[in-house]
């Protein structure tokens, strides 16, 4: 039997742990906060989106880093593993728009429920309100040379826990209220490893322009939206999205945060928003045709009602350059065709990105290059083991960033417990 430490009670944590007890290990989970999962209760607006129902192909495809390093993760554990895993747990699941996968109940407590009632009758040893503050290393010399070796923990009361193994399961940086403030890229650096540059990910975006305050509150569905740098397109998708006073956010906002982030760093870049994708320039341009037609006596601001919410109408009609009094049949057809392209071309310049209180992950962590994709053991200190966001692994919304939680938590609790026997 091998004691094996784990530090952090995310939903990594709770996998390496629930995986590492059912081998017969024993187990001790150490999470500084007043109780487990408090980042996965809110997960999917507290729905929590524990994983996605495509091909395994797909999760491939919505990795933004190191999509080949999950090769022995996301076959090891499949997210049709996960999902009899948590029907196994009492979980029933459901599969909504986009292949995202549910709990029936849409509760994430559920979720975290269940975890921790299969920790209970596992016997795994759970520590709440217990800060890590470093890990023990040693040097240990035999006839191959010499390895560094972790040997425990050091909480933060100076007590110090003895393990054959550690799993550091900390998160990333994104939300720091729930607890991820970091304390695993510290531990990682401590012992060598490399920990690549951090960004906020999965975050809404802020915008120069004045009617971004004006749209507030405003959600657009089907729409298309394009993020250039230039003339080149660095981002394209269709969905939905939503304005803030600072900006915007939303699905298809969100997701092209993760890509375009370090470009954004460095540069403003342009956000085109095509209102009506379903509709070519030609065809939206005998649509507003006919719209003005059987509206040719009203002014233009009373005669599109029908292309626009509301609380888009008077943005749209102040951008067009057409006085609003104008009667429709008054517009010449440049002053028509000009006000159809600025509705397949609505433009806004993004900023910035906002910060890691309002990120759904961490871009960039430990780097990959030193973790084995197979087990993931350190490749710089025996018997320490890293798994979750902690690690330079991100992916789209939609569940495959929780995937990545249970696969990489799988693989370290599997791999962890037999250290004692190397």
């Amino acid at each position: 039997m091998s004691k094996v430490l784990i530090v952090g009670g995310g939903a990594a944590g709770m996998m390496a742990a629930v995986t590492a007890a059912r081998q017969g290990d024993e187990v001790s989970l150490f999470e500084k906060n007043e109780k487990l999962g408090k980042k996965l209760f809110i997960t999917g607006k507290g729905r929590c989106n524990i994983t996605n129902a495509a091909d395994i192909e797909a999760f491939f495809r919505a990795m933004n880093s190191n999509p080949k390093f999950m090769y022995s993760g996301f076959y090891s554990f499949t997210n049709d593993q996960v999902i009899q895993f948590f029907e196994d747990l009492g979980v029933q699941t459901k599969i909504e728009r986009g292949d995202r996968v549910f709990p029936v109940s849409d509760h994430s407590s559920d979720v975290i429920n269940a975890l921790s009632r299969e920790m209970k009758r596992l016997g795994v040893q759970i520590y709440l309100h217990s800060e890590v503050r470093e890990l023990l290393v040693e040097e240990l010399s035999d006839a191959d040379g010499t390895e560094m070796t972790v040997s425990g923990v050091v909480l933060a009361s100076g007590k110090k826990i003895r393990g054959d193994s550690v799993i550091v399961t900390t998160g990333g940086a994104s939300y720091p209220s729930t607890g991820s403030t970091g304390d695993g890229y510290r531990f990682a650096k401590a012992c060598g490893h490399k920990v690549t540059d951090l960004l906020p990910a999965l975050v809404p975006m802020e915008v120069k322009e004045w009617y971004a305050g004006e749209l507030m509150g405003l959600s657009l569905r089907n729409i298309e939206i394009k993020i250039t740098d230039g003339k080149k397109k660095l981002y394209e998708e269709f969905g939905e999205m939503l304005f803030t006073h600072y900006g915007v956010t939303g699905p298809v906002i969100l997701s092209a945060s993760s890509v375009v982030g370090r470009r954004l760093k460095q540069k403003e870049l342009t956000l085109h928003i095509d209102l009506k994708p379903a509709l070519a320039e030609e065809q939206l341009d005998k649509r507003v045709l006919r719209d003005f037609e059987s509206n040719h006596n009203r002014q233009f601001k009373n005669a599109v009602d029908g292309l626009f919410p509301a609380k888009l109408k008077p943005v749209m009609v102040e951008l067009s350059g057409i006085p609003e009094e104008k009667k429709v049949n008054e517009i010449t057809k440049e002053e028509r065709l000009k006000f159809v392209r600025l509705i397949k071309d609505f433009t806004m310049t993004l900023t910035s990105l906002r910060g890691y209180n309002e990120a759904i992950i961490t871009k960039g962590g430990v780097s990959v290059k030193e973790i084995d994709p197979g087990t993931m053991e350190s490749k710089l200190v025996h018997r320490l083991y890293f798994a979750g966001e902690v690690l330079d692994l991100d992916a789209m919304t939609g569940g495959f960033n929780l995937q990545i939680a249970w696969s990489t938590g799988y693989l370290a609790g599997l791999n962890a417990g037999q250290t004692s026997g190397n």
